[in-house]
């Protein structure tokens, strides 16, 4: 039995924060139908398919059965309808106040299901001057400060996170939202509305570093002078590797490790918070001296001095390095059609209720016979639903 085996999960989302999060349920168990335009939504036509499904698509909704319909007709408006009266949770990531204008937002879903968990996924928050503005991830990462974080060191040129990171992070969010909504439920027995931003997600992942500079009001600083201290990118001779040394115990390893025992009782590093302090002028040595030894021994000695360190690998090494295949870090799986699929496997590892890929990603409209027939339509009806073009089929 997986955690979610139940739970009915209406996914009107599209791109990226939205189908992430109803993905991450699917994983879990619950039974996800995505809601689609006829014409399929954006990310069915970003990259090279396979069996008509891209790369980035299939990562996002796997586990999902798919129909496609015109939201803008009557009949495809009671589709919805019919399928909201059944479920527990409906995610939506249209811009604020588009659900209301199509006629489906809260307050109307709301009159067919008391015990709905509604969810709103937008940019910036449903009031302000930004509310309205369409959003894409780098917008996000400007105005939360990921570009500032991510600065370059030397010129201070802005950089952004070359992933896409503020819909992934409000795509766990949300996933976590909603099964505290639906643990509330439990106990309460009503539904509520989720509203969730962007902005929000990022600024609540920053926080407690990024942004230590303006946690206490009355002593705010700059932190970027400190941050530092977090790229510890290394040369060896053969190959980058990364090596950080927090605690006093592991700065001892690093400089015996190092044969700069000298520098153990510093005083600008003797202290954690002096190695804070004088961090550029410390990793400053810290490189010279790495840049002495090959990645293979300086890796081995770290590690025997219990200094936490690894290779810099890319992403052609990843398949084969050998934590990552000790973990199972990533799921080989095999579809008709797909032949074989690599995943990240989901990284909670759940003893009692595994979860796992239930079935690949969707094809546009791949299930919508099923799930018309499901609601009690006959074939008939199908039928006619399909050739007004109401339904994809």
């Amino acid at each position: 039995m997986s955690a979610l085996e139940g739970i009915k999960v209406l996914d009107l989302t599209s791109m990226v924060s939205g189908p992430v999060a109803a993905m991450m349920l699917a994983d879990q168990g619950a039974e996800v139908i995505k809601v689609e335009p006829t014409t399929g939504e954006q990310m069915r036509h970003i990259g090279p398919t396979v069996n008509k499904v891209t790369a980035a698509f299939f990562s996002c909704n796997r586990g999902k059965r798919s129909i496609a319909v015109d939201l803008k007709s009557d009949d495809g408006k009671k589709i919805l309808f019919d399928l909201a009266k059944g479920a527990d949770v409906l995610l939506q990531n249209f811009r604020p106040g588009a659900m209301d204008r199509m006629g489906f937002g809260e307050p109307v879903m709301r009159e067919l299901n008391e015990k709905l968990i509604y969810v709103s996924i937008n940019g910036f928050g449903e009031e302000g001057p930004y509310a309205h503005k369409r959003v894409y991830d780098p917008v996000i990462q400007a105005l939360s400060c990921a570009t500032d974080i991510q600065a370059d060191r030397a010129t201070g040129r802005p950089q952004m996170f070359r992933v896409i990171i503020a819909d992934k992070v409000t795509a766990i969010t949300a996933a976590q939202a909603i099964s505290t909504a639906l643990y509330a439920r439990e106990k309460t027995g009503e539904g509520q509305h989720i509203r969730l931003s962007m902005l929000d997600a990022m600024l609540s992942l920053f926080w407690p570093e990024g942004m230590a500079g303006l946690t206490y009001a009355d002593q705010e600083f700059d932190v970027r002078k400190y941050q530092g201290a977090m790229d510890l990118i290394y040369e060896t001779q053969d190959r980058f590797i990364t090596a950080g040394a927090i605690s006093d115990k592991e700065w001892q390893g690093m400089c015996r490790a190092l044969n700069r025992e000298d520098l153990i009782d510093h005083p600008n590093f003797k202290t954690a918070q002096g190695r804070f302090t004088h961090n550029s002028e410390r990793k400053e040595i810290t490189a010279e001296e790495i840049k002495k030894w090959s990645s293979e021994e300086i890796l081995v000695r770290f590690d025997q001095e219990g200094v936490p360190c690894a290779p810099i690998i890319d992403r052609s090494e990843l398949l084969a390095h050998e934590q990552v295949v000790a973990n199972g870090s990533v799921d080989r799986l095999h579809f008709d059609d797909f032949g074989e699929v690599r995943q990240a496997r989901h990284p909670a590892r759940f003893d009692k209720t595994p979860a796992s890929v239930s079935r690949p990603a969707p094809r546009l409209g791949e299930h919508g016979r099923e799930i018309l027939e499901a609601l009690g339509y006959d074939n008939e009806a199908i039928e006619s639903l399909i050739s007004a073009g109401t339904v994809l089929d």
